[in-house]
């Protein structure tokens, strides 16, 4: 009986596993998405095909000057 147990454990070990590398695929593939549609809406801005106000997620997003941040520490 016990060896049943440990076999068992042992399997479900290696589910483990492999389901915990698949969902490290799956975030990946997810981070993914989200830089290839960011890098798309900065080609477009760059290429004038929409305009520098773009949207994100359904809000307006402005695009004004870059402001310099000194830190003092």
């Amino acid at each position: 009986m016990l060896d049943r147990i440990a076999a068992r454990r042992a399997e479900l070990d290696v589910v483990e596993e492999e389901l915990a590398k698949q969902l490290v695929d799956v975030v990946e593939r997810d981070e993914f998405e989200v830089a290839m549609r960011a890098l798309r809406r900065i080609g477009e801005q760059i290429h004038g095909d929409v305009s520098p106000a773009g949207l994100l997620r359904g809000v307006k997003v402005s695009v004004g000057p870059l402001r310099e941040h000194y830190w003092v520490g």
